[in-house]
């Protein structure tokens, strides 16, 4: 019997409504299913006492590509947004990213040569430091745990040698702890390449030119790019598997590609998060879209103010709370933490879906590493054009 569907793709988030949107495009007959309730994965956003909600955590579309801006650009008119978020540690604010704002508030340093100069005299006594512990370490254990924190490959040293160890401490240290639920001497130290640091005073987070939020919220761009897409929400792939596979020729599927394989192999390593949202009788919270909480002890990474990623009349504002949260089979998996051992386990999986001409993965979860929005729709692009419109055979 013939399939009903060119494509099944499993996850109405960025990868795979781009995915339908192009396949469409190409005259194929899409179905699109999502376990959730709603179109747009983790970038939907819906509408509380009159203010659009990230319901996900912010998401804030920047990117250096343009033809990526100008794609997303057919879906949506953005606005203008910039994202300049604060950093609260026990009380003290300080500005993000890391630039001349943060060194002043944190040392008095009013030019760039004296911010360069405190930073650097802090990297090399923090080095010294560690040498110094793992040469007085009285036991094994001890010296492994100064070793560790010495290396250049973790987080911790990444930080320290970048912006010192007082915004260390201050700024990143409990922050990047309680998000991934691990010490920073035992994170990579990809984690704070991510972070921005400019010896400027500028409060833009994002270095990329092109910057904003859709107007009316994300939801609006994925209603666009499935229109003509059979849909189907709360249905999980899992639990209907043998009839949602007989119904198309090729499944494109965005979820953990070891749910997909059943954990054959075990678990990858994710992390997971908890949102609490609520609605205050006030027009304005904090003054600013997101704030984060950097001591260890402030249970929740950061509150985000929804009314400020697009500006309306209310009396009222809404913010959530963000809680990181561990990861078990079963829950929510948001981030991949993608250390040594998962990496090496996801290759297994990823050697098993390269024999499978049936499947296609993508998206943060189904090629297990972490990825902005932008980079998400230029994947999903890419592989749409190969799929779709293969090079003719020689």
């Amino acid at each position: 019997m013939k399939a009903k569907y060119d494509y099944l793709i499993v996850g109405a988030g960025f990868f795979g409504a781009v995915f339908a949107r192009e396949a469409l495009r190409a005259g194929k007959k899409v179905l699109v299913i999502d376990r959730r309730g709603h179109i747009g994965g983790n970038a939907y956003t819906e509408t509380l006492a009159d203010i659009r909600v990230h319901k996900y955590g912010p998401h804030i579309f920047h990117t250096a590509d343009r033809a990526v801006w100008d794609y997303v650009n057919g879906f949506a008119e953005f606005n203008r947004f910039i994202n300049s978020p604060l950093a609260n540690y026990k009380g003290e604010l300080y500005n993000l990213p890391f630039n001349m704002n943060t060194f002043y508030r944190m040392w008095g340093v009013a030019t760039p040569d004296a911010a360069r100069r405190k930073i650097a005299e802090q990297a090399a006594a923090a080095q010294a430091a560690n040498i110094a512990n793992a040469a007085q370490a009285v036991n094994t254990a001890q010296a492994a745990n100064a070793a560790q924190a010495a290396q250049a490959d973790s987080a911790e040293a990444k930080a320290l040698a970048t912006v010192g160890r007082d915004i260390y401490e201050k700024l990143i240290k409990g922050y990047t702890e309680k998000q991934w639920g691990r010490r920073a001497s035992e994170l990579p130290a990809s984690i704070i390449s991510r972070l921005p640091v400019r010896f400027t005073y500028d409060n833009n987070y994002f270095n990329d030119p092109y910057q904003g939020v859709p107007i009316g919220g994300y939801t609006p761009i994925f209603e666009k790019l499935l229109d003509g897409a059979d849909v189907l929400l709360n249905t999980d792939f899992t639990a209907a598997r043998e009839a949602l596979s007989a119904a198309a020729e090729k499944i494109v599927y965005t979820g953990p590609i070891d749910e997909y394989y059943g954990y054959r192999f075990g678990a990858l390593g994710y992390r997971s998060l908890r949102f609490e949202t609520e609605i205050l009788p006030q027009e304005n919270f904090q003054g600013v879209a997101v704030v984060n909480y950097t001591d260890f002890e402030t249970p929740f990474t950061r509150i985000v103010e929804h009314r400020h990623f697009e500006s309306g009349p209310s009396d009222r504002t809404v913010i959530t709370r963000e809680y990181p949260a561990k990861w078990a089979v079963g829950s929510e998996a948001y981030y991949p933490l993608a250390g040594a051992d998962d990496l090496v386990l996801y290759e297994k999986y990823a050697a098993l879906a390269r024999r499978d001409k049936k499947i296609l993965f993508g998206g943060r979860l189904g090629a297990y590493r972490y990825s902005d929005m932008d980079k998400t729709i230029a994947d999903s692009l890419r592989l749409a054009r190969a799929e779709l419109f293969p090079p003719a055979s020689p």
